[in-house]
């Protein structure tokens, strides 16, 4: 916000000091209206001078007065509306000093000027109500803390709803919340606040979907921050939201990132911001339609989908890549530690939306059959084939450096199941080859393999349709594996209780095994 107005030459900061001091209160307005006029923001000596003159409780009460909530004498006592926005443009200005921002008497302003913020619809003092929030907030954790406890995302919440796209109002609240989740735990907001924050994340939705500037990666950013949270009563409320709006504007804000050139952190938020949606709407969220800015023809409505595919797949590949070499060839440091921890998160969002993929195209024929070209899903199952590939490529090398723990390594086993058991023909040599070491992966947590066998039961339920898969099962030690798998199923849920059905599994599999009269010798081994 700039302060000046015009100029004034005749009139010094000094005279100015002189009215400000003055003991009647007409003196002091016309100091402040001189203010206004020749001092700028960021000439911080005169602005901090002018401060101390007029003092906090003049501020106040022309602020007060012009809420209708108090009284000064003068000769325009009853035009309110001008001392409101002298007031409001005075204090705005007064807080880019980082050191009157934070001190109490701007902090204690917070409620009022919310306050203001909620009575003036269309005001004039509305950008700088917002600036005067952003900068007493930025200035100390009280400010955040008093912006929040004092209801600001019930106001910011009605009034990101209600603005125009992209004007500088939304990008002053979009950063107000971003501030406030920054300081204050989701989990509180979450208890406090459920309903305005699902609000937010509408507006700000819709303003990662239109925007074609900084804002759409400030959406991004703000909507990653909220999204990767993963909180249930969050996704629970945005189920409830009719999806036919915002799950498009943020179907058109994730293709749009993939689809132009991004930085690669970017399109990873995109990614996550993909992955949050599919868990909040399902799979179908990946088909339909989307808008690009610079495309003009219709666009088919599995672009997204095809979009996600591949970047998952690029971020798979690099990440793998780059994980291996971490673990298994980098020296040992702590901060590779911390850099492997990040990519086995990162790896884990595409290995979700890999996962996501396939079931969508699994129920292709029942549900999306119409959405979906024959090329799409012949594009889609060659893409997964190599990814998969890669995936079993990452694993050969854990198992060649003798590394059976890992909840990536866990979560790449969960992948190779999840596909393999739509095409149980493909890469059979290679799980042949690393079946015995896919069955015995633990996860961090585990103390012995069980999670494994559970995301292969699926793959190796088909592969044991035919008397050669069910010999690549018993010469690997799966049978066993897979009976261990099925007592422990049962005596985790204290009976026949298949919620997720990996019991049924387990006894389709080995039934398929007993009923193909395997040699005994290869079930005695």
């Amino acid at each position: 916000m700039e302060l000046q107005q015009e100029q004034t030459p005749s009139v010094s900061i000094e005279d100015c000091l002189k009215l400000l001091k003055g003991e009647k209160d007409e003196q002091r307005l016309a100091g402040l209206f001189l203010v206004a006029k020749i001092c700028k923001v960021d000439d911080l000596a005169s602005l901090s001078r002018v401060y101390n003159a007029v003092g906090a409780k003049f501020l106040e009460r022309l602020l007060r007065t012009g809420m209708g909530k108090g009284t000064v004498s003068g000769p325009g006592e009853d035009n309110r509306d001008a001392y409101l926005q002298l007031s409001v443009r005075i204090l705005a200005a007064f807080c880019h000093v980082p050191e009157i921002a934070a001190s109490e008497e701007m902090v204690s302003k917070i409620p009022l000027i919310l306050e203001t913020l909620s009575n003036q619809s269309g005001s004039s003092v509305l950008e700088e109500c917002l600036e005067f929030l952003y900068l007493v907030s930025t200035a100390s954790d009280a400010g955040v803390t008093t912006l929040y406890e004092s209801g600001s995302l019930k106001i910011i919440a009605s009034w990101m709803l209600s603005m125009p796209d992209g004007p500088n109002l939304m990008k002053i609240s979009m950063q107000l919340v971003q501030l406030i989740i920054s300081k204050i735990s989701l989990d509180i907001i979450i208890i406090d606040s459920l309903p305005e924050l699902s609000d937010i994340v509408v507006a700000i939705a819709r303003q990662f979907g239109v925007a074609h500037d900084a804002m759409k990666f400030e959406a991004l950013r703000l909507l990653s921050a909220i999204l990767s949270s993963n909180l249930t009563p969050l996704f629970e409320t945005l189920r409830q939201v009719p999806s036919n709006v915002w799950a498009k504007h943020m179907r058109d804000g994730v293709s749009a990132i993939l689809h132009n050139r991004t930085a690669p952190a970017e399109k990873l938020q995109a990614l996550s911001l993909a992955e949050s949606m599919v868990s909040i709407l399902g799979e179908g969220w990946l088909i339909g339609e989307i808008e690009l800015p610079d495309v003009q023809d219709a666009i088919p409505s599995d672009r997204c989908l095809i979009l996600v595919l591949e970047q998952s797949r690029v971020e798979i590949a690099v990440m793998l890549n780059e994980l291996a070499y971490m673990k298994y060839e980098a020296s040992k440091n702590s901060s590779l530690k911390e850099d492997i921890i990040l990519k086995q998160r990162n790896v884990a969002t595409a290995f979700s939306l890999v996962e996501k993929i396939i079931k969508l195209i699994s129920n292709i024929g029942e549900e999306q059959g119409d959405l979906i070209s024959e090329n799409t899903l012949m594009k889609v199952i060659r893409g997964l084939n190599e990814t998969t590939g890669v995936v079993l490529e990452y694993l050969q090398d854990a198992k060649e450096h003798g590394q059976r723990k890992g909840d990536d390594i866990l979560a790449s086993v969960r992948v190779i199941g999840s596909f393999l058991a739509q095409t149980p023909d493909a890469w059979t040599e290679k799980v042949k080859e690393l079946l015995d070491y896919m069955l015995s992966v633990e996860g961090e947590d585990e103390q012995s393999p069980f999670n494994s066998v559970c995301f292969l039961l699926p793959m190796l339920c088909q592969i044991t349709m035919n008397v050669e898969g069910c010999k690549t099962l018993v010469s690997s030690g799966g049978l066993a594996a897979v009976v261990n798998c099925l007592i422990n199923l049962i005596h985790k849920h204290g009976c026949w209780i298949d919620n997720d059905g990996s019991i049924f599994l387990a006894c389709d599999t080995i039934l398929n095994v007993l009923l193909k009269r395997i040699p005994k010798s290869y079930l005695l081994s």
